[in-house]
């Protein structure tokens, strides 16, 4: 396969040092990499900007940019604020719920645990920046899984026909819920 893991996503950020301090306090991800330019390396346009790296156990990073002189949003605002997000994996229910409890402790609003199809449980709270983040674990079992891959396509298909859950049943089994074939 030619990629082999990911090695960052990144966002826009309201402030650098803040952002910084929320990663690494809240999530307690390591501050991995900071670098700057005056002129974006790819297509040399003026944007004074700093890249800013949190690097989590995989070796998988996000990151962020904050460009105090271009316009924009710090995200899409014209989109649901649940779409666009960061999922991080945790090892299991317990790191997942003792992370909520932290993280409350904290003063952050958490919603969940929610349910995702049998196949994952999370939790959803918004960094500084106002960005959507969400801490989930996986909870099917492994041949569980596999059949979710083989059922993709299906799902797919019906979803491309009709753009509703009307053919629902057709797909995951039910009218409501997942109940798998």
């Amino acid at each position: 396969m030619l990629c082999k893991k990911l090695h960052h996503a990144a966002f826009r950020c309201r402030d650098a040092a803040e952002t910084t301090a929320f990663y690494t306090e809240m999530l307690g991800l390591t501050f991995a990499h900071a670098m700057g330019e005056d002129h974006v390396p790819s297509t040399g346009k003026y944007s004074p900007h700093v890249h800013i790296f949190f690097e989590m156990e995989d070796g998988s990073n996000i990151a962020f940019f904050e460009c105090p002189k271009d316009p924009g949003n710090m995200k899409d605002l014209a989109s649901p604020d649940w779409i666009q997000h960061f999922a991080f994996e945790v090892e299991d229910v317990e790191t997942l719920l003792a992370a909520k409890a932290r993280l409350q402790a904290k003063g952050l609003e958490v919603v969940g645990p929610t349910n995702h199809d049998d196949i994952m449980l999370s939790i959803y709270f918004f960094d500084p920046s106002g960005h959507r983040l969400e801490l989930t674990v996986r909870t099917c079992e492994p041949e569980r899984a596999k059949r979710f891959v083989q059922e993709a396509h299906g799902v797919l298909d019906i979803w491309s026909k009709t753009h509703d859950w009307s053919q629902r049943e057709q797909a995951f089994g039910s009218k409501t819920g997942y109940a798998h074939k």
